[in-house]
């Protein structure tokens, strides 16, 4: 192996690690292998097309930036892929790509025939390797990682009034999964107040009690991108096999789904696999099943099954409970004065307050100060001043009925009346502006709309602004009202 390639590589690599998790890292970087460096083209050994394609879609960026950093600006990046015997007549022949090479397909669910048969070809896998989507190349049940942080387990999760359903319901589900009635068990809540960390910690006790259950965590956009990707490389059945798998699976954010009928259609019957065969499903959401918009009727009916858990905001006694452990956990020390301050001063989230504390730590530590209630202070202002507020489609569309007086019920009606059209375009305007809603969501919640609609509203709301000075204020006095929150 070229000497200087893999020096390169490593420093590369000592990069990558600090902007990735620990679990990416190991997933998709470790098993990469430099061959050679060569008028500033560096060539890595990849196992597999998936593999490639994988990098491509989600790390190209970090890659582009790390190379020329290493290399310099003239610094390029190619791939050689080892093809699978089953999609090379030539087995384990390598072949190179120039990065990057394919176009990039958006992420939507392309147009195939659904539904899978998830009894047909049962043996199809017998004798071979089932691609695995964490652990490339090949796959043995035992080796399927559980993507777990094994910091968010039961011991650091402080129970209180706002979260004691559905932990009480977390630790019965770990204790014996599958055999309880809450399954499905759905977490559900606002971000920031611990929904991933019980699911893992969930997780953690399944792994714990019943090493040789296979347990995965996977976010709803990683499922639907393993998925796209099974079509596009031709292996569906494969993908339906690994998640047949799994004894429990953990799927959050599941409703990042709404709007990907074909990505529903293959959990709907993965679902029912697995509820059949006594295996444990656990997934989160931000809003109850009845609020869900996007998601269809008979896989919502699903979710209703077992038990629907929400976690509430924490009082005051559990902010502090939740920022005693942080710092008893992490060996620091805290005047409790500062602690009382951090928990009445940030209420809404958990996420934040434990990023306040890391701030008051860094300040006194870069600073060379003590920390105290005044330091604490300065920074808790500074820190909640800049804490993003996130925008809602709900939130959007209540401030745009209150500007018109409108009722809520009315935009999301069918009425054709001019005004309530006006008001529904503009509420899917803003929508696309200020939130990370797919166009197929903003439909959803806007009168069930299809994503065709909302690209008309945007377009007629863009051409008003530009021809109709009236109209151009009431956008410009939404925006702004939108903006305060």
């Amino acid at each position: 192996m070229d000497k200087d390639c893999e020096k390169v590589w490593t420093e590369c690599l000592a990069v990558i690690r600090d902007n990735i998790s620990p679990n990416s890292f190991n997933t998709w970087f470790a098993p990469i292998k430099p061959i050679r460096l060569k008028d500033s083209v560096l060539t890595l050994q990849v196992p597999s097309q998936f593999f490639y394609e994988w990098l491509e879609e989600h790390y190209i960026d970090l890659l582009k930036r790390t190379i020329k950093k290493e290399i310099g600006l003239k610094g390029r990046l190619e791939y050689s892929i080892i093809m699978d015997s089953s999609h090379h007549a030539n087995h384990s022949k390598p072949y190179t790509v120039h990065a990057p090479t394919l176009n990039k397909k958006a992420l939507k669910n392309p147009p195939i025939s659904i539904p899978i048969d998830l009894n047909k070809n049962k043996d199809q896998g017998k004798g071979r390797s089932i691609p695995n989507p964490f652990i490339i190349p090949g796959l043995k049940k035992i080796n399927i990682h559980p993507q777990l942080i094994e910091s968010y387990n039961f011991d650091n999760f402080v129970q209180g009034d706002c979260n004691r359903l559905a932990r009480s319901a977390g630790m019965a589900v770990g204790q014996n999964p599958g055999k309880t009635s809450f399954n499905p068990l759905l977490i559900y809540s606002a971000n920031g107040l611990g929904k991933t960390h019980l699911v893992h910690a969930i997780g953690i006790e399944v792994k714990n009690l019943y090493p040789e259950k296979t347990v995965l965590y996977v976010t709803a956009e990683q499922f639907t991108n393993q998925f796209i990707d099974s079509i596009r490389n031709d292996n569906m059945n494969d993908f339906v096999h690994f998640y047949q798998m799994i004894d429990l699976l953990i799927v959050d954010d599941i409703h990042c789904l709404a709007g990907k009928p074909k990505t529903q259609d293959v959990f709907f019957h993965l679902f029912n696999h697995l509820h059949q065969n006594g295996k444990q499903i656990i997934i989160t959401s931000d809003t109850p099943p009845v609020e869900m918009s996007g998601i269809e009727p008979r896989l919502l009916s699903r979710f209703k099954w077992g038990l629907s858990a929400d976690l509430q905001k924490p009082d005051f006694e559990t902010r502090m409970a939740i920022l005693e452990k942080k710092i008893r956990n992490d060996g620091v020390e805290m005047p409790r004065e500062v602690l009382e301050l951090i928990s009445a001063k940030i209420t809404t989230s958990i996420r934040e307050m434990e990023g306040a504390l890391i701030s008051i730590l860094a300040q006194a530590s870069m600073n060379k100060k003590d920390i105290t209630p005044e330091l604490a202070a300065n920074v808790i202002d500074k820190f909640v001043k800049h804490i993003p507020k996130e925008v809602t489609i709900d939130y959007i569309q209540k401030t745009v009925c209150q500007y018109f007086d409108i009722p809520i019920e009315k935009l999301k009606s069918k009425s054709r009346k001019r005004e309530t059209v006006q008001a529904r375009q503009l509420a899917m305007y803003f929508s696309k502006q200020h939130t990370k809603a797919s166009l197929a969501v903003i439909g959803s919640k806007c009168g069930n709309k299809d994503h065709a609609t909302v690209l008309h509203a945007c377009k007629t709301i863009k051409n008003l602004i530009d021809t109709d000075k009236r109209f151009k204020k009431y956008v410009e006095d939404i925006n702004k009202i939108i903006k305060i929150k």
